[in-house]
């Protein structure tokens, strides 16, 4: 059963909402408070969210930003403004389509069943291609850009990533932080190696279950790192 979170502040167009896609067999939940809104969208995982722009704490602009630089699910947008800028504001975010109030509960159903079945089908169509390195509970999907441990996600920068990276995709060779220094940043180190150092740290905080004795990344003592298959 696919799941909707509906981030609304007026109660009553909320449950609306919900009882309509109830009755097509989609699991709702809703949210009246702009911040709470935004933790529910990035903590738990939803089919597509039905976001209202104005709302108490965090408009649906900075929710919609937020949620596009971890996820990128569907997102309808439901505002009483016809402003046009504001729609472009919110496509430029990422926002996937707009619902004008007042609008039909059976054409936003249309809408979600619409949205939610091009992005299975998107996703459905990538996933045969993606890129993945799994191993011992870490999963790095190499075309995404995206790690999880265990099945849950971690957040990197992309310096990170691309750390982790190389070094999974080159198992059990030893590459020294000058090397790494080089392959990634593409430059001499020009002595500046500590930064790698403090890139390693961070990574091995994110994916290691015990940094004190690392069973991805091991420390291969005066010469460098190498990722152990």
């Amino acid at each position: 059963m696919s799941k909707i979170l509906i981030i609304e502040d007026e109660l009553s167009i909320a449950e609306l909402e919900r009882d309509y896609l109830e009755l097509n067999d989609f699991e709702v939940e809703i949210e009246t408070n702009g911040l709470k809104g935004l933790e529910k969208a990035l903590d738990e995982e939803n089919s597509l969210i039905i976001l209202d722009l104005m709302l108490p704490e965090v408009d649906g602009f900075e929710i919609c930003r937020q949620i596009r630089e971890k996820k990128d699910i569907p997102i309808i947008m439901v505002t009483a403004k016809k402003n046009d800028i504001d729609k472009i504001r919110g496509l430029g975010l990422g926002v996937d389509d707009y619902v004008t109030k007042p609008f039909s509960p059976s054409e936003l159903v249309a809408r979600v069943k619409a949205h939610i079945s091009r992005y299975e089908r998107l996703v459905g169509s990538t996933a045969l291609k993606n890129d993945v390195i799994e191993i011992r509970g870490l999963k790095i999907d190499k075309t995404d850009r995206r790690v999880y441990v265990d099945n849950e996600e971690k957040v990197f920068t992309n310096k990170e990533f691309d750390i982790l990276c190389f070094l999974a995709s080159n198992p059990n060779k030893v590459f020294s932080k000058d090397e790494l220094f080089s392959k990634i940043w593409n430059m001499d180190s020009i002595g500046d190696i500590a930064t790698v150092t403090v890139h390693i740290k961070k990574i091995r905080e994110k994916i290691e279950f015990d940094t004190s004795n690392p069973q991805y990344i091991e420390t291969v003592w005066g010469v460098g790192y190498r990722f152990r298959m």
